[in-house]
């Protein structure tokens, strides 16, 4: 079963949720640096919030598709 399109499809939203939750904890680090805590503080979470939603339903469709 791991070929068919839901399995493609779950893989690729958990790589995009990783890959958000690292632009958040990038944009982060820049916002802190110059000394933007709160703003900082923000594009963490919402970064953490956003990726990690992704890589949660991506692990759903995963599941529900028997492949794990």
């Amino acid at each position: 079963m791991k070929n068919s399109w839901i399995f493609y499809l779950a893989k690729g939203l958990e790589i995009l949720g990783l890959a958000v939750v690292l632009g958040g904890v990038v944009l982060s680090i820049q916002l802190g640096m110059g000394e933007e805590g709160l703003e900082s503080m923000k594009a963490e979470s919402y970064g953490l919030a956003a990726g990690g939603l992704l890589f949660f339903l991506g692990w759903l469709l995963e599941r529900a598709s028997g492949s794990r």
